[in-house]
């Protein structure tokens, strides 16, 4: 019979026990970051958002939990019955007991090997540079004509073409239709790029489909798809899948646009945008010009001042007005002339005026001529006998001089 020992280990709370559990769990690397498959049983969303469901094989179950958060990131959300692989750390729920999964990602069954698949191809592409920034060309800000890779069918391409006709309704739309999933999708997908480069020589192409899966997507990750679109002479915008989803084809493409919508705006320039730049230009042109006139009319107007300045009509003017003054100096000067003459004149008659003998006549003086005419001014010039003519103021008459008297 055994005896019990005498130093026994303190027993452990049940919390103390899962709290010890936890810490070893969520200390093992290992388990904290885990990949595991199984099947989906008891999948429940309720109204918080969260998700909780059991995963488990033939011989185990494992419950999982993912938050709300989580949830509203997820691309694929699994239905009871589906086959998954689910990522996340392992940890203990203490309040049940329980350890299960707090999964962060999930994706059908298969899609780890496809995924390594992917990152393979990824490699090597990248090794051969086929993702260089350099070779990458640019999206032309005007293009005339953009053609489309899709499935004819599908609401990618019915959300394309309104985003263009809306945006730029100039552009010429060509469609090379091809399926977008499915063993025959690469094969169709290569030929309708190339058919697309040779007859329609687009300015550039979107290859674009919804979003699914990554084996709906699985197309777009085809090597020959890939080394299509790096041998395309037009340039590529992809729009494949969601935001999320990135493909082999996005990684060459020219330029990635998340949906395909959001590569439909990529490939063409906003309409309105480019409304009010041709109005904002057509304002600038309208100002440059009125600019533009008004410095040449200034500058006609000052050639023609100096024009004006050299012409001979300002010459022919300004000796006109020259001439006119010369002739108002000439008739100013004449009339002086004028002046100082009939004053000269009007002295020169006053003068003659003073020793006219008929104005010395007037004051009583007499003019007496022999028969000769000849001026007797002394007595002794009159013979007895003699007759003289006698001149006065107002007539003539003759006289006769008669002998002197004698004296007694």
């Amino acid at each position: 019979m055994s005896q019990m020992s005498l130093f026994q280990p303190p027993a452990l709370s049940v919390t103390e026990l899962t709290r010890h559990l936890r810490g070893l769990l969520e200390g093992d690397a290992l388990l904290q970051d885990v990949w595991v498959t199984g099947e989906v049983s008891n999948f429940s969303r309720p109204a918080s958002g969260h998700l909780y469901f059991t995963i488990k094989d033939s011989g185990a179950s494992l419950r999982c939990v993912m938050w709300r958060n989580t949830a509203m990131r997820q691309t694929f959300l699994p239905r009871d019955g589906d086959g998954i692989e689910a990522h996340g750390a392992v940890s203990v729920y203490e309040a049940g007991g329980q350890y299960q999964l707090y999964a962060d990602l999930l994706r059908p069954a298969g899609e780890g090997a496809l995924y390594r698949e992917f990152l393979r191809l990824k490699a090597q592409l990248e090794a051969e540079g086929l993702f260089d920034l350099q070779r990458k060309r640019p999206i032309p800000p005007l293009p005339q004509c953009i053609g489309i890779v899709t499935s004819p069918t599908g609401a990618a391409l019915r959300d394309m073409l309104n985003i263009l006709l809306r945006r730029y309704p100039l552009a010429r739309v060509v469609l090379a239709p091809t399926p977008v999933q499915g063993e025959d999708a690469p094969p169709s997908i290569i030929a309708a790029l190339q058919n697309l480069n040779r007859a329609a020589q687009p300015d550039v192409i979107l290859v674009a489909r919804g979003g699914g899966s990554i084996e709906d997507l699985w197309a777009f990750n085809h090597e020959g798809v890939a080394r299509a679109i790096a041998a395309s002479p037009a340039p590529v915008i992809t729009g494949i899948g969601h935001e999320t989803d990135f493909t082999i084809a996005d990684f060459v493409a020219d330029l990635r646009g998340p949906t395909p919508t959001a590569a439909a705006e990529l490939a063409t320039p906003d309409g309105s945008e480019l409304r009010a730049g041709v109005l904002d230009l057509a304002l600038r042109l309208a100002r440059t010009a009125a600019a533009g006139l008004d410095q040449r009319r200034w500058a006609l107007a000052d050639a023609h001042n100096r024009l004006q300045l050299h012409s001979p009509l300002a010459r022919l003017r300004s000796d006109r007005q020259r001439m006119d003054e010369l002739l108002h100096r000439l008739a100013t000067a004449a009339g002086h002339r004028l002046a100082l003459q009939r004053a000269h004149l009007g002295g020169t008659g006053l003068r003659l005026e003073a020793l006219n003998p008929l104005a010395v006549l007037e004051r009583g003086f007499a003019l007496i001529t022999a028969a000769d005419g000849q001026v007797i001014y002394r007595r002794g010039q009159a013979l007895p006998g003699e007759k003289l003519h006698v001149r006065v103021s107002d007539g003539s008459f003759d006289v006769k001089v008669d002998p002197p008297a004698r004296k007694d």
